[in-house]
């Protein structure tokens, strides 16, 4: 039987990104979350709760049951 800190550790959470639902693993940081939705940090945006996390913080800032997270993909042009 696996023990609580295994089970805690492949546990998901629920997040709302961008208005749809999406099971992420427990611990997910918002670095997390855009590697495996294959996004570019250097392009996108992103805010958790209303707040704009800085690119900087992508990686300290760990997603939460019932977060909802805000991904905007910058694009150059004209």
């Amino acid at each position: 039987m696996p023990t609580s800190a295994a089970t805690a550790a492949t546990a998901n959470i629920d997040v709302t990104v961008n208005g749809e639902t999406l099971a992420v693993d427990a611990g997910s940081s918002v670095a997390e979350l855009l590697a495996r939705l294959g996004l570019a940090t250097q392009a996108v945006a992103v805010e958790v709760n209303l707040d704009l996390v800085p690119r900087a913080n992508h990686a300290a800032t760990q997603l939460h049951p019932g977060d909802r997270v805000e991904i905007v993909t910058l694009v150059g042009g004209g």
